[in-house]
């Protein structure tokens, strides 16, 4: 796994064999980061990463300058390898959770700037996500909510739907949370 841009860029992290975790592909991802620079001014942004994985995003996130980044692992060994990408780069910005990231959605008190979800395709809640985030203290007003997901859903007659974009069998749907009206 590498870094494509910013200030980490070309660091290679080695991801053990035996994870279950499906990275972004490096096409999927650099594309979807060209997507963010409209939408997002990385350098003031707090970002949460759901579903860690490998930490591959939340990687790409802080290289380009986020002032914080939260990600949340529920697998033990995931967590740890992330923690140790954490260790190898000592940005103090990134802050590596070990626990459910539907639990998170549900507890945390904090609100994020972006927030983006690449969980497992299988996953039952997969499609109550968008309503999971957007109605919780997740995202502040006006932020940025990003699914990873199969083509097998569509998001777009959501009211907070932005867009969608397919990079092979990579979907991206984009999410604003409005601000709300006095």
């Amino acid at each position: 796994m590498r870094i494509i841009t910013g200030i980490y860029k070309g660091r290679h992290f080695e991801v053990p064999r035996t994870f279950k975790a499906r990275p972004t592909t490096d096409f999927a991802k650099e594309n979807l980061f060209n997507v963010l620079r409209a939408y997002v001014d990385f350098e003031d942004t707090t970002a949460l990463d759901l579903f860690g994985g490998t930490g591959s995003i939340s990687l790409e996130l802080l290289s380009r300058g986020c002032r914080r980044v939260m990600t949340i692992e529920k697998d033990r060994r995931h967590f740890a390898f992330i923690q140790q990408c954490q260790r190898a780069l000592g940005d103090e910005a990134w802050t590596p959770m070990c626990g459910d990231a539907l639990r998170f959605i549900e507890r945390c008190g904090e609100s994020f700037d972006l927030v983006f979800a690449d969980p497992p395709y299988a996953l039952p809640e997969l499609g109550e996500l968008p309503d999971r985030v957007m109605q919780s203290a997740l995202l502040k007003e006006g932020g940025l909510f990003v699914l990873e997901h199969g083509k097998n859903y569509d998001f777009s007659n959501r009211p907070d739907f932005v867009e969608h974009r397919a990079y092979g069998s990579v979907n991206f749907s984009f999410f604003r949370k409005q601000n709300a009206v006095c």
